[in-house]
């Protein structure tokens, strides 16, 4: 069996991924990480570049778990498709997601990968959201 936990290099994926970590070795079992790029490429923020998946692998790596790193093109789709398609195809025992704030605008307009993965996962869904940031 596996732990799908999907991957944005921001303080909500680092606790995705910490999070999942931690399930994978209570479990005893492998990682896959989901890392979907758009058309859009690198510049959208919710795709981890090169540099930042190398530093991921190493922290990985260091931390003893043995994973998988899938960085999935998904052109005009969906980061839930490429995340829901992991797990169904690792028979995954176990879904980590994020949770970002959205206004209420951008709930109407763009649809949420984490609640559709919340919804639609064959398998428990585990959902972190990162602490904001203090104001000042």
């Amino acid at each position: 069996m596996t732990v799908v936990v999907g991957y944005v290099p921001d303080p909500t994926g680092y606790l995705a991924v910490t999070e999942a970590v931690r399930q994978a070795g209570w479990r005893n079992t492998d990682l896959v990480v989901i890392n979907a790029v758009d058309q859009a490429g690198y510049v959208r923020p919710t795709a981890a570049d090169e540099l930042d998946l190398d530093a991921l692998a190493a922290r990985l790596v260091s931390d003893g778990v043995p994973h998988e790193i899938r960085h999935v093109d998904i052109g005009t789709g969906q980061a839930s498709d490429a995340i829901l398609d992991a797990v169904e195809g690792t028979g995954a025992e176990l879904v980590v997601v994020g949770l970002h704030r959205r206004s209420p605008v951008g709930k109407a307009l763009l649809g949420s990968n984490a609640q559709r993965v919340l919804l639609d996962a064959p398998c428990p869904v585990l959902a972190v959201r990162a602490e904001r940031a203090q104001q000042q």
